[in-house]
């Protein structure tokens, strides 16, 4: 197997629904929004639900099968149970070819599981129930799990503190041992706003490259526009991928700003997984030494692709 990159998040079933506008309304469900829940809540609205399909989801995860897809050599590492969640969730990475290095055991907590609802507008609005993905701890990752790749990617999502703030300082420095370089998503806005602190030292001590959305990134800088927080992170010796929908992408590397336009799209099916696949078309073209340019235009490729499909997969 050919060893690139390795990605480490949340492991978490994505579970993928046909809804109406009322469906939202009535479950008191803001359209649009990632709400996090407790096992019951899941099991109530799993129980009134149609599924349409169900596949191994959590946005790392997405990245490294993206990633496979496009025949580059992808690892993962994340938490589950060995209950009937947990093997779908080991079969549906296997099967495209990525992967997974966990071990799963009979824990106490269940497979994470995610209910992407999504609306007759291609809108998504998730319900996700972390279970056992949010304990991933150090003791679940040794050092010959890393040993050899070139880029080990983590999420925003992962970092809390405790156990998974432990994990991640355990990566990263496995990772620094290794020579091998710190990838990182921010994840998230409201993931931004409560780490803003801890995600600017990390960029700023440990990670190599960074990924983020304009609204993230901004808040990461806590600038009011784009222009204000590059003239900041031109500051920052780092590779920094900045994603801005329909307005494309850019990089920002050795006070280089490279600018890439996205690719227009006849019909938007669904949003899930754009920014993990436009993870996917970066990282590949950057591991294969293309330039920024490229490693941004394959990128937009696979997030344009992704968003007429339902669900984060392309094969």
């Amino acid at each position: 197997m050919i060893k690139k990159i390795l990605g480490i998040g949340n492991a978490v079933v994505d579970i993928f629904v046909k809804v109406d506008e009322n469906f939202l309304k009535k479950n008191n469900l803001i359209k649009g929004s990632m709400k996090l829940i407790e096992k019951e809540e899941f099991q109530y609205l799993k129980n009134s639900i149609k599924i349409e399909k169900i596949e191994a989801g959590g946005s790392v995860a997405n990245t490294m099968a993206g990633i496979s897809y496009l025949k580059g050599g992808s690892s993962f590492i994340g938490k589950i149970n060995s209950d009937e969640f947990g093997k779908i969730y080991r079969k549906s990475l296997e099967k495209i070819k990525v992967n997974f290095l966990y071990t799963e055991k009979n824990e106490n907590l269940e497979t994470g599981a995610s209910i992407i609802f999504i609306t007759p507008d291609f809108e998504r609005t998730m319900c996700t129930y972390l279970g056992i993905s949010s304990k991933l701890a150090k003791e679940d990752i040794n050092e010959n799990f890393i040993k050899g790749y070139e880029i080990i990617f983590l999420e925003g999502y992962l970092w809390d503190k405790g156990v998974s703030e432990e994990m991640f300082k355990h990566v990263i420095n496995l990772a620094k041992k290794n020579s091998i370089k710190v990838a990182m998503s921010l994840s998230d806005i409201f993931c931004v706003n409560r780490h803003r602190e801890d995600f600017f030292q990390l960029l700023l001590n440990d990670l190599s490259i960074l990924i983020g959305n304009e609204n993230e990134i901004n808040a990461l800088v806590q600038k009011k526009n784009l222009l204000e927080s590059i003239s900041e992170l031109k500051k920052i010796n780092k590779l920094i991928i900045i994603t801005r929908s329909d307005n494309g992408s850019l990089a920002i590397l050795n006070n280089e700003i490279t600018n890439c336009e996205s690719i227009k799209v006849k019909k938007v099916l669904d949003l899930t997984g754009a920014g993990d696949l436009f993870a996917s078309g970066f990282f590949k073209e950057y591991l294969d030494k293309s330039d920024i340019k490229k490693c941004l235009q394959t990128g937009s490729s696979l997030a344009s692709k992704i968003i007429q499909k339902i669900g984060a997969r392309l094969n």
